[in-house]
């Protein structure tokens, strides 16, 4: 099994930065790709951002190029989230995942580990 533990939600205005982390343990060797995803209320979970455990794939969601990075520590077995400049309309609960497929991919359906979700709030 493995485990995800997601942080660095929090409270921020407009045009503000956040890093969320997310830290796996347990069976990490399983681990090729891992993600970030997110849910406003009302509204269905999107892929935010997506990365290779080995590197060199990943994916962002149209909305936040430019102003998100996704990125990992391979000793910390660690992903993190840098996001940039942001809006209003991101807020909402972001989600890390993981599954073990090197492919990187924005369905939800296609990771089977989560970590239990970090508020991010931004205002205007």
């Amino acid at each position: 099994q493995v485990q995800l533990v997601g942080s660095g939600g929090g409270l921020v205005q407009a045009g503000g930065s956040l890093r969320l982390s997310c830290a796996a343990s347990g069976r990490t060797f399983g681990i090729y790709s891992m993600g970030w995803f997110r849910q406003a209320p009302g509204k269905e979970r999107e892929a935010v951002a997506a990365i290779r455990w080995s590197g060199g794939m990943t994916y962002y969601h149209d909305s936040v190029k430019g102003r998100v990075c996704i990125s990992r520590d391979d000793v910390k077995n660690t992903v993190y989230l840098q996001m940039n400049s942001l809006k209003s309309e991101d807020t909402a609960v972001y989600f890390c995942a993981a599954r073990g497929t090197a492919w990187v991919s924005r369905d939800a359906y296609d990771y089977g580990y989560w970590g239990q979700g970090t508020q991010v709030t931004v205002s205007s």
